[in-house]
């Protein structure tokens, strides 16, 4: 007879608790891990399309990254924009309430003492950084976008700032008095008022004469420089009237109509009929003369204001007077370009040739690129900068009769300004590009989301676990190992003597 001693079972039975815990750590894992595979040995002909999936899913992980960021950039940069509008609505507001015109210390008017304020609240917000970069700087992210609301105003050391500016284009506009412009009475019988140009960009320039005088030949205006010419051959009727249209220096137009009239002396906007065609010209060349020295007082100083601020802030590099040598504005006949050494640069970011909106760009899906760059520089907000500052410039000296009316000149100019004529970019289509922007990024990350979900779908049918029933594996698994080791350790206590029956004597 054999007997199987207890040293064979337990080697079998250690063999099997081997087993078991092996499979149970592999549960553990798959438990722990959610993969069926540990290594992509393990997934057999399935390795390649796990891989696959895998390096899909890191694409769209990376976009997904990409468009938060951008889509953080882009509301702020609405925000910027939206209260740049406010901003141009609020100057339009003060002006339009606006009180008395009184001149403080400096010679400004509390709106325009309001104006710097809102100036200084228009260039920190065009410094708006986003994660450490400046969004309105073009593709030169690390540089400010403006310079400071003092250096722009005032100037810095030997370079001119917007105020200096101002005051050197008035000058130049003004000339003699009558804008650049004169007006003499010509001809062998002194019967023709000539209104001549001389020859600069400066002061006023002719841009059409309408007559309905009877008896006077008007040609013009023509030539280089231009000029125009009313020949009386013989007196006009009363009532006879005739127009001088007048371009000024920041693209606006003013006519001096003025009537005939046998009264001496004439009313407003008139002149005398003289006793011959001569007396009239005379007459004639004097009304035309006070007239254009009234505009030259009050509206001409509020068009250069605008056009120098025009020539600072939308020119690149900023256009100056050029004094000539020795230096004279008021007789100087050309504008020049500013340089770092004497003129304030306003931007100081990047201002290449690539439009602004391509400056920054982003891939935020699969074949979607977007496009939201931003500078300072673009016409909707450089407007804005432009006409807040040239009111927050100009002063006026409470000794001059005329400052009230230019000044008033100034403010509808602003205000009309502010608006935007048609066909000219404002705020408003720069938020309107990069609202199509936000909608870009916000249906690419709807999209990659929804693919993210198939791919990891795919990814679970080849390489996951049903969880649950791994649970109950381990569970099972457990159970078992427990009674198997509860076995073996009985059966490790058993000896050749509990098979044996007691002694007999």
């Amino acid at each position: 007879m054999s007997i199987t001693g207890p040293g064979s079972i337990t080697a079998a039975n250690v063999t099997a608790q081997t087993n078991m815990m092996n499979q149970l750590n592999t549960f553990s894992e798959e438990l722990g891990t959610g993969q069926a595979a540990q290594t992509y040995s393990d997934l057999g002909p399935q390795a390649g399309v796990v891989v696959a999936l895998g390096a899909q899913l890191s694409q769209l992980n990376g976009y997904s990254t990409t468009a938060t960021t951008v889509g953080t950039t882009l509301s702020i940069a609405q925000s910027v924009l939206s209260a740049l509008g406010s901003t141009g609505s609020d100057v339009q507001q003060a002006i339009n309430q606006q009180g008395a015109f009184s001149l403080d210390g400096t010679g400004q008017t509390a709106v325009q003492e309001s104006a710097a304020s809102y100036l200084d609240q228009i260039l920190s917000l065009l410094n708006t950084q986003v994660s450490g970069n400046y969004i309105f700087s073009g593709s030169a992210v690390n540089q400010p976008s403006v310079a400071s609301t003092a250096a722009i105003l005032n100037g810095t050391g030997a370079q001119a700032g917007l105020t200096q500016l101002i005051a050197q284009r008035q000058e130049a506009d003004l000339g003699s008095g009558l804008g650049r412009l004169s007006v003499a009475v010509t001809g062998a019988g002194s019967n023709v008022v000539t209104v001549s140009q001389d020859g600069s960009p400066f002061g006023f320039q002719l841009a059409s004469v309408n007559s309905s005088l009877t008896g006077a030949t008007v040609s013009g205006p023509s030539g280089s420089p231009a000029s125009l010419s009313v020949d009386f051959t013989s007196n006009p009727n009363p009532g006879d009237s005739i127009a001088f249209n007048l371009t000024l220096p920041d693209g606006s137009s003013q006519t001096i109509t003025l009537q005939a009239t046998a009264n001496s002396p004439p009313g407003t906007n008139q002149f005398t009929i003289g006793a011959t065609p001569a007396d009239t010209a005379a007459n004639l060349q004097t009304a035309l003369t006070s007239a254009i020295g009234n505009l030259a007082q009050t509206a001409l100083p509020a068009a250069s204001a605008i056009a120098a601020a025009d020539d600072f802030f939308n020119s690149d590099p900023p256009q100056i007077v050029n004094p000539g040598s020795p230096p004279d504005y008021a007789t100087a006949m050309s504008l020049e370009n500013g340089t770092p050494a004497n003129t304030v640069f306003w931007y100081t970011g990047e201002n290449g040739s690539t439009p602004a909106l391509q400056t920054a760009t982003a891939e935020v899906g699969p074949g979607t690129t977007i496009a939201y760059g931003m500078r300072a520089t673009e016409q909707g907000i450089a407007t804005l900068v432009a006409n807040v500052a040239a009111l927050a410039a100009t002063t006026y000296s409470p000794s001059n009769p005329n400052a009230q009316a230019s000044y008033q000149a100034l403010c509808q100019s602003v205000a009309a300004n502010l608006s935007g004529p048609p066909g000219v970019q404002t705020i408003g289509d720069i938020e309107a590009n990069i609202a199509n922007a936000q909608t870009t990024v916000q249906s690419a990350t709807k999209l990659n989301t929804q693919t993210q979900n198939t791919l990891q779908d795919m990814l679970q049918g080849i390489d996951g676990v049903n969880q649950t029933q791994i649970g109950e594996d381990i569970l099972t698994l457990q159970n078992n190992l427990s009674a198997s080791m509860s076995v073996t350790a009985r059966l490790a206590q058993l000896s050749l003597v509990n098979y044996l029956g007691p002694a007999t004597g």
